[in-house]
């Protein structure tokens, strides 16, 4: 029953990952990863408030599964980060790069525990 759930919340996370990413990048000019950013940015958030809410006890371990495992496995992705900052140092870009990294991990982190406080605030 497990491995339906996280792939339930695959099947969802993996071309909303997609569908989000072309959609942002095609609103930018830059080389920077926009795309990739935001859908990395949105699974910190939604792992954040689900870490909160299953400690909480408002979430079962099935919706973290589904959600967390599936959803957000699906949705944001450390490779495509990794490659695309790659690129960037590649073609030149290195302040791109660097940014990239900084930025992501930062606001990433930062939506993740501002996740579980959302959490906590509504369910402690």
């Amino acid at each position: 029953m497990n491995w339906l759930l996280v792939i339930a919340g695959a099947v969802v996370g993996a071309p909303l990952r997609y569908l989000t990413d072309r959609a942002v990048q095609s609103r930018h000019d830059s080389v920077f990863p926009w795309g990739t950013f935001v859908v990395n940015v949105c699974g910190c958030l939604i792992l954040g408030l689900l870490t909160g809410a299953v400690a909480a006890g408002a979430a079962s371990t099935h919706a973290q599964l589904l959600l967390g495992t599936g959803l957000c496995g699906a949705l944001s992705t450390y490779s495509t980060f990794s490659y695309e900052t790659l690129r960037l140092t590649e073609t030149g870009a290195g302040r791109y790069a660097v940014a990239n990294v900084v930025v992501s991990v930062t606001v990433g982190l930062g939506a993740a525990f501002l996740g579980v406080s959302v959490a906590q605030a509504v369910w402690a």
